[in-house]
């Protein structure tokens, strides 16, 4: 705590005031029925390759929505809303999702991949699509979230480098510094799942195989009774493949050169499977991992990249830009899928774990990270689970009154630095329990009260008024937000904007399958042939082994 306490203070108020949050928010097209939808991307909104704000994930009918980098969290979901009330105005009787288990789904082989138009670059992320579809099926790709980027203002660094008296390269301490987040944020993300998770059911046209310990609600829903996330757990976003990378995040290289490995080796049972037969693909490659975006985890180091760049080969010329944390559940509560307050929530808990000490990670508390996370994900609101801390075991609701006590510095540090801002302008208010600190305040009236969390709320909706079917709840759901979305008033100058980035993005799309210049499978061989990682941020690792090249 003396550590947190004492970097907070080497942050000045303007760059606590500063940090930086964008959010890209999934969301699958449904008919008024609860259907997938099987249209294609409405052309009146662009071309999902190249449009900064809307796009397509895995399918066609998966809507993914980005905002900009915001200096607030307000802001930052009012262009979220924005957005969404743009993108509901072209979808005629659609309804965006509002949960992040799908809606009805037809057979595994109709679900829409997503289609990107006619060059290289479209082509290789529609097989990359048909990729996953063949290791993992395509139902699991359309379960939907909510990815939080976050990142300290540039002057952030200086500070704290300054503070902890380190005379390392600037991009190595910024790297160090984001991994000692990934690290803690690992550590501790079973209290989001539990705070913020909001899939307890999923419709049984969603489960085609085993149901794995899930009960039946009614007829069409299965559910965990005290599950807090099925998106989270052995139903969603897993894979057997990839559990045996226990990728360590103790640097920049421990983790490139694992994923670098599994980028590199093939995998025997997608060589089974096969590149391509003629010119219909099946996949990018044979190896463990497509791509690095193939890589399941909670939160995950990011750098923008330029198009046609590899991840790792950003990461490794400029270093980690921000952190994209990437287990928040659709708010199946709110029109655009995450709140201002839990986004603030989000702040406090990042910059607590950048700030706080971080230990080196091991195998074995990798593995008990793992074990902590699908605890939750089932179990979550049970009393009488135990999560594993070190050599002991400790009930969630003790070890997460005792975070939020730790948290409580950075909150207070928060407020006080936009209360500063606010006093500036208008005077002095009263700042007793500002916006920061009523976020901890609700989270740790869900930690002694469950029946608080939004994964029971959505089974009280349920019950109350939907005869248990989510199904039933969820469209109801984004009805209601479509008829909110719609009943909005959208700025006029929003309409412009958004027209002209979508016009523009189209011009971008056909301007990209005209610089064309190589076929199809040259393009994929010098994508997948690119150096990965070993550029000044990414070192050379240990002694004797050479770059991920």
């Amino acid at each position: 705590m003396d550590r947190i306490i004492d970097r907070l203070a080497a942050l000045p108020a303007e760059v606590l005031r500063d940090l930086k949050r964008g959010v890209e928010k999934e969301g699958l097209r449904a008919r008024p029925d609860g259907m997938l939808s099987e249209l294609p991307h409405p052309a009146a909104l662009g071309a999902p390759l190249t449009h900064p704000n809307i796009t397509t994930d895995f399918s066609e009918s998966q809507l993914e929505l980005i905002t900009g980098i915001h200096g607030d969290a307000d802001a930052c979901v009012q262009e979220l809303t924005y957005v969404h009330q743009f993108v509901q105005r072209q979808l005629d009787d659609e309804v965006i999702w509002a949960s992040s288990m799908p809606c009805r789904l037809p057979a595994d082989d109709e679900i829409p991949l997503g289609k990107y138009g006619s060059s290289n670059l479209a082509r290789m992320k529609t097989v990359y699509r048909k990729g996953l579809s063949y290791r993992y099926g395509s139902r699991m790709q359309t379960i939907s979230g909510v990815h939080y980027n976050f990142s300290l203002p540039d002057s952030a660094w200086e500070f704290l480098q300054q503070r902890d008296g380190s005379a390392a390269d600037p991009v190595a301490y910024r790297n160090d510094a984001y991994f000692a987040l990934i690290r803690n944020f690992r550590r501790h993300s079973w209290l989001l799942l539990y705070l913020f998770g909001a899939s307890p059911a999923a419709s049984r046209s969603f489960v085609t195989h085993t149901a794995r310990g899930l009960s039946e609600l009614e007829a069409c829903t299965l559910f965990l009774p005290q599950g807090t996330t099925l998106r989270m757990g052995p139903l969603g976003y897993q894979s057997d493949a990839q559990a045996s990378l226990a990728v360590s995040y103790n640097s920049l290289e421990s983790y490139a050169r694992r994923l670098c490995r599994a980028l590199r080796e093939p995998y025997p049972a997608y060589e089974a499977v096969g590149i391509r037969d003629g010119d219909d693909y099946h996949q990018l490659n044979t190896t463990l991992l497509q791509i690095e975006n193939e890589f399941y985890g909670t939160i995950r180091p990011k750098r923008r990249i330029h198009r046609g760049e590899r991840p790792l080969h950003a990461i490794g010329e400029g270093g980690v830009e921000y952190v994209e944390v990437r287990c928040m559940d659709v708010d199946p509560f709110s029109a655009v899928g995450i709140e201002p307050s839990t986004m603030r929530f989000l702040d406090v808990f990042l910059l607590h774990c950048l700030l706080a000490d971080s230990a080196p990670d091991t195998p074995e508390e990798i593995k008990a990270i793992a074990r902590n996370q699908y605890l939750t994900a089932e179990r979550g609101r049970d009393p009488a689970m135990r999560l594993t801390r070190g050599e002991n075991e400790v009930s969630l609701a003790q070890w997460g009154l005792e975070l939020l006590e730790n948290l409580a510095p950075v909150a207070a540090a928060l407020d006080a630095a936009h209360a500063s801002q606010a006093a500036a302008v208008a005077g002095p208010a009263d700042q007793s329990e500002g916006p920061h600190r009523e976020a901890l305040a609700r989270a740790r009236a869900a930690l002694i009260d469950p029946t608080l969390t939004p994964s029971s709320r959505v089974l009280q909706e349920m019950a109350a008024g939907y005869e248990n079917s989510h199904l039933r709840f969820s469209l109801a759901q984004s009805l209601r937000h479509r008829a909110q979305l719609l009943a909005t008033d959208l700025p006029g100058e929003q309409v412009e904007r958004l027209r002209k980035i979508t016009a523009d993005s189209v011009s971008e799309r056909i301007a990209l399958e005209q610089a064309d210049d190589v076929p199809f499978e040259t393009y994929r061989q010098q994508y997948l042939a690119q150096r990965l990682i070993g550029g000044s941020a990414g070192g050379n690792g240990p002694a004797g082994e050479a770059p991920c090249e």
